[in-house]
């Protein structure tokens, strides 16, 4: 049997203010025809379809589109909720949608309850574990604690034992949404922590053919059983070296994985991060190769330089993010912040804020301190003329 694993679409998601429905609808335009190249006789998606719990309207259309045009080349899709999705909203109509063949597993209590296919060997057993929230979950898998691993080990106990009760020789796929250890994290995926602990051993899968993860955006092999698609497009400047793809498998008699191949989707735009003084980036020609990119600059001047942004924008047109790094500042100083201004003045601490964000460099002349001591007089005057009218 032949199936598609992918995950963390994030339908609704933008990219530093840039709208990404377009490049999420050429996605899906990839994912359908990869559908259709290969012959896959399934699709699984796991986890975080939509960005947030409400998406927007246009999000939702695209969501519908891909139901429909899946249906319609009659594959199975199986689909589960992510840490990002409202689980009661994606899975309205679930019992209808599923009798097209799209199969929404967003109800933690169905866990157990998979959707059996079949090819020449026998019967596949696709079993749909949505995020589990350890909190709101607990009680109704009689977890010991409140951990994702004690949530996730019980919700596998139920699936374990439905599968013992099939015919011998039933495969297994569970579609799960956590963080499992050993996998990478990058910026753009949400804080999932309960008491500290976020990370799961890929051990509570043990006893199933594969897992197919979601939440984490970066491709990644746990082992040979347990693996990450990752997200089709890059949503944080942290992605930039991320190769975006999805998982195409192959399984074969006994429950054995006969091929993984990686399946590229496509790349809107390259993402570069650059970093160095203002002027080496703008005449440097090694950041020609930038030109094109959703740029993410670091600058490393000494003194903050004047319209920074604007000037980056003539060579990198799609700039997208400053930051300001200056080279040689020093550690801020030791203590509380309250012991550290103890017995300054406020134009002393004004002082040093400027000198923090000019990396050092403090005031250019006379000029400017004059400028500071000037705004300090006209508040102090400000609040002596309402004080005299109270």
């Amino acid at each position: 049997m032949k199936f598609l694993h992918t995950s963390d679409w994030h339908l609704g998601r933008s990219f530093h203010r840039v709208n990404l429905l377009g490049a999420q609808a050429a996605f899906i335009d990839h994912l359908v025809e990869t559908v259709r190249e290969h012959e896959v006789d399934a699709v699984l998606v796991a986890g975080d379809v939509y960005d947030r719990a409400v998406p927007p309207l246009p999000a939702v259309e695209l969501y519908d589109q891909v139901l429909h045009r899946l249906a319609d080349l009659g594959v199975p899709t199986v689909m589960i909720s992510g840490n990002h999705d409202s689980a009661r909203r994606l899975g309205v109509g679930a019992g209808l949608i599923g009798r097209a063949g799209i199969h929404l597993r967003t109800d933690p209590a169905g866990c157990a309850d998979p959707v059996v296919l079949a090819d020449l060997h026998g019967d596949v057993a696709f079993y749909g574990l949505p995020y589990l929230e350890p909190a709101l979950v607990k009680d109704e898998f009689g977890a010991g604690k409140v951990s994702h691993e004690a949530v996730l080990s019980a919700a596998m106990d139920r699936i374990r034992a439905d599968l013992a009760g099939r015919a011998p020789g039933t495969r297994s796929v569970v579609l799960a949404h956590a963080f499992v250890v050993g996998g990478q994290a990058c910026d753009s995926e949400r804080d999932i922590t309960v008491g500290g602990v976020e990370a799961v051993p890929a051990s509570v899968f043990d006893g199933v053919d594969y897992a197919a993860l979601g939440h984490l955006h970066g491709c990644q092999t746990i082992n040979e059983r347990v693996r990450y698609s990752g997200s089709p497009l890059a949503y944080s400047f942290s992605e930039a070296d991320q190769r975006k793809s999805m998982w195409l498998v192959e399984m074969g008699e006994g429950g054995d994985i006969v091929s993984t191949e990686r399946v590229d989707t496509p790349v809107p735009r390259g993402l570069a991060r650059v970093r160095g003084p203002l002027e080496e980036l703008l005449s440097e020609s090694a950041y020609a190769r930038y030109e094109d990119c959703w740029v993410e600059a670091t600058l490393t001047d000494a003194v903050r330089p004047e319209e920074p942004m604007a000037r980056l924008a003539v060579r990198f047109p799609h700039v997208l993010s400053l930051a300001f790094d200056p080279e040689g500042r020093g550690e801020d100083a030791g203590g509380s912040y309250a012991q550290r201004l103890k017995g300054r003045s406020d134009r002393e601490i004004a002082e040093d804020f400027v000198a923090h964000v000019r990396g050092g460099g403090g005031f250019s002349d006379d000029a400017e301190r004059d400028v500071l001591q000037g705004a300090f007089d006209e508040v102090r005057a400000e609040d002596s003329r309402q004080e005299t009218h109270r």
